[in-house]
């Protein structure tokens, strides 16, 4: 079989049993497709379905149509060279639970204006760059004491860390890129383990934020940006596309997420769902992990 439906459910409760994958393959075979027998990646919650004679969206659009509204996630694809050789990954919202800049901005005093910035800036409401700039303006001020204080509220998200401990393991080099601040990436990254952090550094004088950014800045699709840094990466370690996947929630990550060869929208808001066809809206990071073709007993877990 040429191509594969990977279904993973939810961490909570298993929600894959074989009457429902049988019930999945039957309306595929009316749809046309060869379907092969179920490829358990994790009994009750990761499996796998090869198929042939169908277009992957099709599957795709036919395996959720069956599952009706379940908490089960699937995504259609070429079965070859699913495994990946880079990883770029948004943090806000996606390798952390919450928006860093929102945790900073309770030092601020106009906090509600700076929280109201960055949600039209992730939904793609406004300008990302235009917006970054007006909320760093909006912090002048703030010191290094509350930078600190803001990072220990900072939570993975469930599946960070066996994430980028497996493909790491396994040679795949991985990349925290973020709109945000390297005061938080540098720490999130040395915390999950990534290769590298790429972010926006604030400018400091006598101890306190200016209210500006150094350049470049890190933007959607600039060459600094998260899309430059995927086509950059590709490049310094002699990759093609194909061999590339990124992960993100917001809108500025659709660049990205769309170039790379697995782009992969983690809880998305609209705009991102509306655009990219590989979703986790249920499954944790390790999700992404069973699209790859990873199977549970080959996850790299964090020793703590």
């Amino acid at each position: 079989m040429n191509l594969v439906l990977t279904l993973v459910s939810a961490p909570d409760k298993a929600r894959l049993d074989p009457a429902a994958l049988s019930s999945i393959a039957a309306a595929l075979s009316r749809a046309g497709a060869n379907v092969a027998a179920p490829d358990w990646l994790e009994p009750g919650f990761a499996c796998d379905l090869g198929f042939s004679g169908l277009n992957p969206a099709s599957a795709q659009n036919i395996a959720l149509a069956m599952l009706g509204g379940d908490a089960v996630d699937c995504y259609a694809q070429a079965s070859a060279g699913r495994k990946k050789q880079l990883l770029l990954c948004d943090m806000d919202a996606t390798i952390v639970t919450a928006e860093t800049l929102d945790d900073l901005s309770v030092f601020a005093t106009d906090k509600a204006e700076i929280d109201a910035l960055t949600q039209k800036s992730v939904k793609g409401e406004i300008n990302f760059t235009q917006s970054l700039i007006a909320r760093v303006a909006l912090l002048a001020g703030l010191t290094e004491a509350e930078f600190a204080a803001a990072y220990l509220k900072v939570e993975l998200s469930p599946g960070a860390e066996t994430l980028i401990h497996t493909l790491r393991r396994d040679g795949c080099y991985t990349a925290l890129v973020s709109g945000g601040f390297r005061y938080f990436t540098s720490r999130v990254a040395a915390r999950v383990g990534f290769d590298i952090d790429i972010s926006n550094d604030f400018e400091f004088e006598g101890g306190k934020t200016t209210g500006k950014l150094i350049p470049p800045i890190v933007d959607p699709d600039g060459e600094f940006g998260k899309l430059g840094r995927l086509r950059h990466l590709t490049a310094e370690l002699k990759l093609t596309p194909e061999q590339t996947a990124a992960i993100g929630d917001g809108s500025n990550d659709i660049p990205m997420l769309s170039a790379a060869g697995l782009g992969c929208g983690y809880r998305g808001k609209a705009k991102v769902k509306a655009t990219i066809g590989c979703q986790l809206n249920y499954a944790d990071l390790t999700g992404l992990l069973f699209y790859m073709g990873y199977r549970r007993a080959e996850f790299a877990e964090p020793l703590s």
